[in-house]
């Protein structure tokens, strides 16, 4: 009887922390979206006001769904982060870009291009400068501009959500060659979510028998120097399959 009712009680709250991430989507283009185009400093200025604000929102969207018990975290080695320029992370949740763009006051992220067509989600991610995965050769130059203003790029080499039929990751390699082309090294962030919670295939209603609880890895600087001797097509294909190794080895080393 307890654990239908932790059951329904998580439902109802994840329902509402949904119902808020889209209300709070619809109030920024409403409300904030047209504030920041009135301030000084034209489009750079706007743009880093955006992602400041996106994180502070995030960061109390974060404790609130913590507070509710829609979820529990942990994160380790969060001071690693500063300084970095490019970062990669796995993507087991829907979740995982919520919480690193808390973890990043100066965030700019790759996202796909039918977000920038939701009613809910739009204004922020156009306000804020977020990158439009679609053209490859279009991203790789608004992700040196991005950088050069002083962003911190985050990249889901996977592309999309894990898919939890695989049996191992698969990365995409136009996270690769944005790295060979802007950066001399990579900060990796693994992340865990037990029980599987809001993947690829699995929608937000289907609540886990178990809270879920989201960890966190920040891992050391991974250096990409050596790639940078080859040609660019060649570095990015030997850069991408070592990446897809050492995420796979490394989740499972600390998992």
């Amino acid at each position: 009887m307890l654990a239908r009712i932790e059951i329904a009680w998580r439902w109802l709250v994840t329902a509402f922390s949904y119902l808020m991430f889209g209300l709070g989507g619809l109030m920024f283009s409403i409300v904030a979206v047209p504030v920041l185009f009135c301030l000084p400093g034209g489009k750079p200025a706007r743009t880093r006001r955006t992602q400041q604000s996106l994180h502070f929102l995030l960061r109390a969207y974060v404790r609130m769904m913590r507070l509710l018990g829609v979820v529990t975290y942990q994160i380790e080695g969060i001071e690693k982060l500063q300084g970095s320029r490019l970062i990669l992370a796995n993507h087991p949740s829907l979740l995982d870009v919520v919480f690193l763009i808390a973890m990043v006051p100066n965030a700019c992220c790759v996202v796909k291009g039918k977000l920038t067509r939701n009613f809910f989600t739009r204004g922020p991610i156009r306000t804020a400068g977020y990158i439009i995965n679609e053209a490859a050769a279009d991203v790789i130059d608004a992700a040196a501009r991005a950088m050069a203003a002083g962003q911190t790029l985050i990249i889901f080499p996977e592309g999309t959500r894990t898919d939890p039929a695989r049996a191992s990751l698969h990365f995409r390699r136009g996270a690769a060659n944005v790295a060979i082309r802007t950066v001399s090294a990579i900060t990796p962030v693994l992340i865990y979510c037990q029980p599987a919670g809001l993947t690829k295939n699995q929608r937000w209603y289907q609540v886990p028998a178990k809270r879920m609880h989201l960890r966190f890895l920040v891992m050391d600087q991974y250096s990409i120097d050596h790639y940078l001797n080859d040609p660019p097509s060649r570095g990015a294909r030997n850069l991408s399959a070592d990446l897809m190794d050492y995420f796979s080895s490394e989740l499972k080393a600390h998992g």
